[in-house]
């Protein structure tokens, strides 16, 4: 049997300290523990960073050295710094040294790095995946950075090592778990299928923001154990983990094949715990990653303004199209710009400003709030777009024979430059001879 202790869905977003310590007298042989995804958009693979706090992500990761410590097991983490990027590793390295030297501990450190070179990228046959935009080399080469998602070989590769911390790249959510019950002979069915219930701790439970769980691998399949008090998991609770962030109920694609959970049985133990059987992998003939990249879409400055006269917020799609129209043309005459090489969108915050057109619920709002988007080349021409905007979002009125209005700008300037914005350029996957043929490990002695 192989126990993998999961303290969380993701480093930064916290964990039942109490629960933690159960789990690691409960003798795990791995602790796992995601680093971020691309749930919050391109900006931060777009920029390498992460998108939690040091602060933050220094004090929970102490929390698992000492536990990694206490339990004699290695940690792992997964998609270091939300984006996986080389600099987001050496981010949270450099944040290990400092944890260590201030608990007086030693480790072997192991990093694993996914980064791939834009330019190399922009030459290599790539495959798209269902939704992919459609790329050119030019569009692959210009992104600011470019990952590999590395599976289960990648992270067992860093373990070999003998290390005490592997701080890894991009990886699937999957691999940092399902790493060393597939290494140790465990059913790869079962490691991969675990891995996914597992991945985000104990969202598979009834009290989903308790974090931590233990995930125990044989030969046959695997057993969901919650540890905090009052969360349980349920056959319901595990077997609808699977739709989470999947499409396919069924079907869940790795590096070198994919699950399938058709044929799960989930059976729950006693009040607390689930067992899972049944589910099976199938290898592919060929070994590929999927590549994500980034890269710098426009400059952008917003502008807000808020209404709250009943008749301008009951009129507001009218008002704001006529505004639209007005600053094209003033953008046209005043600054001469082509309208391929620059944007405007107003958004209504509070009313459809999530789902637009696809809204179905109605209400009577007493204001509205109105951001302005303005996207650029350059954050100089996205500014002056911005102080073109900013009169009508002043004093704009909805007909030409009524008293000129004011609405209330929160901020003083009205514009705020945003900066670079970012767009996802990769959806796709390459193809590897060998596993570690896009990857590379350093490792450390602190």
């Amino acid at each position: 049997m192989v126990r993998i202790l999961v303290p969380s869905g993701a480093l930064g977003l916290g964990y039942d300290a109490a629960a933690l310590d159960r789990a690691v007298a409960a003798g795990p042989d791995l602790i796992a523990i995601d680093g971020g995804s691309t749930d919050s958009g391109p900006s931060y693979l777009g920029r390498g960073v992460s998108k939690y706090a040091r602060e933050s992500t220094k004090a929970e990761w102490r929390g698992l050295i000492e536990a990694r410590a206490k339990a004699g097991c290695p940690l792992v983490i997964g998609t270091a710094g939300t984006c996986g990027t080389d600099s987001t590793v050496d981010w949270l390295y450099d944040i290990t040294v400092e944890v260590l030297a201030e608990l007086g501990q030693s480790a072997r450190i192991a990093r694993l790095y996914c980064e791939q070179d834009p330019a190399d990228i922009a030459q290599r046959p790539l495959t798209p995946l269902s939704g992919a935009p459609a790329i050119d080399p030019e569009d692959v080469a210009g992104c600011s950075h470019i990952v590999a998602l590395a599976g289960a070989e990648q992270v067992n590769a860093a373990l070999q090592t003998g290390a005490d911390i592997v701080i890894a790249g991009r990886t699937t959510d999957t691999a940092i778990i399902a790493a060393l019950p597939i290494a140790r002979g465990c059913d790869a069915g079962a490691a991969w299928h675990g891995a996914k219930i597992g991945e985000c701790g104990a969202l598979c439970a009834t009290n989903p923001q308790s974090g931590v769980i233990l995930v125990d691998f044989d030969d046959t399949g695997f057993t969901i154990t919650p540890m905090a008090d009052g969360a349980r998991a349920t056959p319901h609770t595990v077997s609808a983990h699977m739709l989470y962030e999947n499409s396919d109920p069924f079907i869940l694609y790795e590096p070198g094949g994919h699950l399938d959970v058709t044929g799960a049985r989930y059976t729950a133990l006693d009040d607390r715990r689930v067992r899972v059987e049944g589910s099976a992998w199938v290898p592919s003939e060929t070994y590929s990653v999927k590549l994500e990249g980034a890269r710098v879409a426009g400059y952008q400055t917003l502008v807000m303004a808020i209404l709250r006269d009943a008749h301008y917020v009951a009129n507001i799609d009218h008002w704001c199209a006529d505004i639209l129209a007005r600053h094209r043309q003033k953008v046209t005459e005043r600054m001469g710009l082509v309208p391929d090489t620059w944007h405007a969108d107003l958004r209504v915050i509070g009313q459809n400003a999530n789902l637009g057109p696809l809204e179905t619920r109605r209400g009577q709002p007493v204001e509205l709030g109105v951001m302005a988007i303005l996207t650029a080349a350059d954050q100089v021409t996205a500014n002056t777009l911005g102080k073109l905007m900013n009169p009508y979002l002043l004093h704009h009125p909805l007909t030409r024979d009524e008293e000129q209005p004011t609405f209330a700008f929160p901020f003083s300037p009205a514009e705020i430059d945003r900066g670079p914005a970012y767009e996802f350029v990769l959806h796709h996957v390459m193809n590897l001879a060998d596993p570690m043929d896009a990857f590379r490990l350093e490792v450390t002695d602190a």
